[in-house]
């Protein structure tokens, strides 16, 4: 019987990656293994059929010969193959845990070597207040913050000065061990070493064993002009310690702006409130408003209502990321008198007395909202 193409056996293109194919027989291996079939002739020879696409495709000079010649410039280079089950010899195909532990091993952190993997630190968030003006204008800020050193009496070691770690018994310096359940091989962390690969019987006593110990440092951090709360400034390199010569992890400066007395910020632009008294409101005049590099007069018209916003320009912040200097934009509250003298409310009294002699025309919002008021109760029937 001609044999079949060993790409087509394993479902996957001619340029398909180790990876791919690892992955192609893994699914057909689930599905054919002897040991999950016992007794089906026909699963058994699709698994024989696929074990030996996937020993020829994934061993690069007989997939150099196959590409070249076809199945003629393999035969006889392929492993032999014996019975399944209880009945065959065992090294022919293997136990179904064999082939998962083989084949698909990486998936639980390494094939059958195993091995120490070096890990990257870990990142750290360090929470930076700021005042308004420094979050604009921008600072240069000194920050201390706790850090993970070798040790310098065991030179990270974690071992007595004098002693060494020793290889690891249960794992044989692997940093993982195979655990069986059922028809799977799983490869875990060693539980003794903790995926170190050693094992220390005199730990330094400076560290205890850990090969660091906690200090303070201090860096330097450049908060660029336009920061908000929400920004985050990055530091290469300065969080922990990477383990097992890893790479350390990266500083995030996580900034947080407090609030200010009399501005409030949105994106690009500063607001504040003005109070002002109902006599400048009525007959007008100029206010000194602050910024936040200097004073500006502000222009009140005569008949200002409260609420009124002025805006004036290139007085906000100009955004981190560029783009135009913000605004400032003034809200008017005009502000009640309190605490009036007797003469003062007379004054008050003979003052509203003429304005409403002068009818609608001093109060027209006051006018206008009365009228829509005596028209919703006839409506009403009231």
């Amino acid at each position: 019987m001609a044999k079949r193409d060993y790409y087509e056996v394993l479902g996957v293109q001619r340029n398909a990656s180790e990876a791919d194919i690892k992955k192609a027989f893994r699914r057909l291996a689930m599905k054919y293994h002897p040991d999950r079939n016992p007794g089906d002739s026909e699963a058994e020879a699709k698994f024989k059929e696929a074990k030996l696409a996937y020993d020829v495709l994934t061993d690069p000079k007989k997939r150099s010969a196959y590409d070249q010649f076809g199945h003629a410039g393999v035969d006889g280079a392929g492993p032999g193959f014996g019975g399944f089950g209880g009945g065959g010899p065992a090294g022919d195909a293997g136990s179904f845990s064999d082939i998962f532990g083989d084949v698909f091993g990486d998936i639980f952190g390494g094939g059958r070597a195993g091995g120490r993997r070096s890990q990257r630190g870990v990142d750290l968030r360090y929470d930076l207040s700021l005042s308004l003006e420094e979050a604009v204008t921008g600072k240069e800020v000194k920050i201390r913050l706790p850090s993970w050193v070798d040790c310098q009496f065991c030179n990270g070691s974690g071992a007595k000065p004098g002693t060494q770690p020793k290889t690891c018994p249960t794992c044989g310096g692997h940093g993982q061990v195979r655990m069986q359940q059922g028809f799977f091989s799983i490869q875990q962390t060693c539980p003794e070493c903790r995926g170190t690969g050693a094992v220390i019987d005199e730990p330094c006593s400076h560290c205890h064993g850990r090969g660091r110990i906690q200090e303070e440092k201090t860096l330097s951090v450049k908060v660029p002009a336009g920061v908000d709360t929400g920004d985050r400034i990055r530091l290469a390199g300065e969080g922990e310690r990477g383990e097992q010569g890893g790479p350390p992890g990266d500083l995030y400066v996580q900034i947080q702006v407090m609030e200010h007395p009399i501005f409030t910020r949105e994106d690009a632009n500063l607001y504040c409130q003005v109070p002002i008294s109902f006599v400048t409101a009525a007959l007008g005049g100029e206010l000194e408003v602050p910024t936040l590099d200097g004073k500006v007069m502000l222009k009140i018209p005569a008949g200002t209502q409260t609420g009124k916003m002025f805006r004036v320009r290139n007085k906000g912040v100009k955004p981190v990321r560029g783009g135009v200097v913000g605004d400032l934009i003034c809200r008017v509250l005009i502000e009640t008198p309190v605490e009036l003298t007797d003469r003062q409310k007379e004054l008050l009294r003979e003052f509203e007395a003429s304005v409403q002699a002068g009818g609608s025309r001093h109060n027209p919002q006051s006018h206008s909202w009365l009228d829509g008021v005596k028209s919703f109760f006839e409506k009403m029937g009231l």
